[in-house]
């Protein structure tokens, strides 16, 4: 699998891509310095369904759920989904401001949408998350960041946006995260050559 996201404009080879149409431009001259890890389940604590994909294309049916009739009307998106099972969705180019921290701010920048990217982990607060997600979000954040050498830091919704998000929750294990992150970055940078 390719590693090269600028030759594919900001699109992750190897990724099922679905168009989401709520980005936008990044400010000129603003590269990626933060991941912002969130996590998303429609409906809530369930998974499986087309609910995510449904959202983040603004084609979620109100008559659907009883949750989905106060969330239908949102223009939101994430870069990437890692599904239950580890499959890979990519919403928005790395190249593009997908909408997915809101009201945020990180180290005195706010606006985070500005300079991050966004990957949302199927999942809930109250359950753990897969094996196969942290490899598969392991394996795309040492992919990014070896693309975008700009993208320093990392931080869940939780952290840019606190008292108004939980995500990805007190289940999101940070230490298993980054213990298999600098496994795949030792890896990746072996192959590439670093």
């Amino acid at each position: 699998m390719s590693l090269a996201l600028t030759e594919s404009h900001g699109w992750l080879p190897g990724a099922h891509r679905v168009d989401s149409p709520n980005f936008d431009a990044r400010p000129d001259g603003v590269e990626p310095s933060l991941i912002v890890i969130h996590a998303i389940s429609l409906p809530p604590d369930q998974f499986g369904g087309p609910g995510i994909e449904q959202l983040f294309t603004n084609r979620l049916n109100p008559a659907e759920h009883p949750y989905y009739e106060g969330i239908h009307q949102l223009r939101v998106s994430a870069h990437f989904v890692i599904r239950r099972d580890g499959a890979l969705v990519q919403f928005v180019s790395t190249a593009e401001r997908a909408w997915h921290a809101g009201v945020s701010t990180w180290q005195g920048r706010e606006r985070c949408n500005d300079f991050s990217i966004g990957i949302e982990l199927e999942g809930c607060d109250t359950l753990p998350f897969t094996a196969a997600q942290y490899e598969a979000l392991a394996g795309l954040v040492a992919r990014l960041r070896l693309a975008h050498p700009s993208l320093i830091d990392i931080a869940g919704h939780s952290d840019i946006a606190p008292g108004r998000k939980t995500d990805p929750g007190p289940c999101f294990e940070w230490q298993r995260f980054r213990a298999l992150l600098a496994v795949r970055e030792e890896l990746l940078s072996r192959y590439a050559g670093v």
